[in-house]
């Protein structure tokens, strides 16, 4: 015990095999990796920083420093594009298409848990994003003669999505409602189509002249006819009265407050 080597790690004698590095005298079960804790006296290691690492972790610690992906079958850095497979980084070369035996490429697709070359996978009828160029699975939106996913279906010019909301197109883009009208002028409420002739302001919204009617009965309605404003649109006198006396109420009162804020204030005349 006179000429037994300390262990770096735990401080006690080392009686037996000892592992020599990193300037230190290691027991085999106390040299192990500083980041995941592998033991290493059989596996070997690489030197990072003043740090005895695993070479996974080392490899982990240089990608962080490149900006780049670390292969999760051979743990070495991928400098070319990688393929992306249930969330985790690859080299495309460590994979084959299910379907044709070819080695795959970063273009490969995913379906169901398998991996597909594109060709393959096109012609399996999968549909195809028109933003991203990946396969839907799930909720699939079809506009601008292309499909979709539901989050990558978004307005041109605020890049917000959707979301089964009214959308508007126009030399193969598509709008939201307020930026359309911005960009292109007035859109019908109804029939969403913009409004080329006369324009029917009511209800702070426009209308085709065609398309301004009852929303209970479609009569057509003009500005000199008499209306209410129910759920946002139109209500011609004759449907009007035949709604329920308590919901006439509430509207009537609905109507006065809104004409009340409407009205500016009156300036006061009154002299010093």
């Amino acid at each position: 015990m006179l000429f037994a080597p300390c262990c770096g790690s735990c401080g006690e004698f080392i009686i037996g095999r000892v592992i020599k590095a990193m300037n230190n005298n290691w027991h085999p079960g106390c040299f192990r990796c500083e980041l995941c804790d592998v033991e290493l006296a059989d596996l070997g290691f690489v030197k990072n920083a003043g740090r005895h690492l695993c070479r996974p972790c080392h490899n982990r610690e240089k990608a962080k420093g490149l900006g780049k992906y670390i292969c999760q079958r051979c743990h070495l850095v991928i400098d070319e594009q990688p393929l992306m497979f249930r969330s985790d980084a690859y080299h495309p070369d460590h994979f084959n298409c299910t379907h044709c035996g070819k080695e795959l490429t970063a273009e490969a697709r995913e379906l169901k848990g398998e991996l597909y070359c594109l060709p393959c996978h096109d012609k399996m009828g999968v549909p195809i994003c028109g933003a991203c160029r990946r396969p839907i699975e799930g909720r699939v939106v079809n506009a601008l003669g292309k499909q979709w996913h539901v989050e990558h279906f978004v307005c041109a010019k605020c890049e917000k999505p959707f979301l089964g909301h009214r959308h508007y197109e126009k030399k193969g883009l598509a709008y939201c409602e307020t930026h359309y009208n911005q960009l292109f002028g007035d859109v019908c409420y109804n029939c969403s189509h913009v409004i080329e002739g006369d324009v029917v302001s009511a209800l702070n919204k426009a209308w085709c002249v065609s398309c301004f009617s009852c929303s209970t009965c479609n009569s057509k309605l003009t500005l000199k006819n008499k209306f209410v404003e129910f759920d946002m649109k139109p209500v011609c006198k004759r449907c009007y009265e035949k709604f329920p006396l308590e919901l006439k109420k509430r509207l009537k009162k609905l109507s006065e407050l809104t004409s009340r804020k409407a009205q500016p204030k009156a300036a006061d005349l009154s002299s010093a």
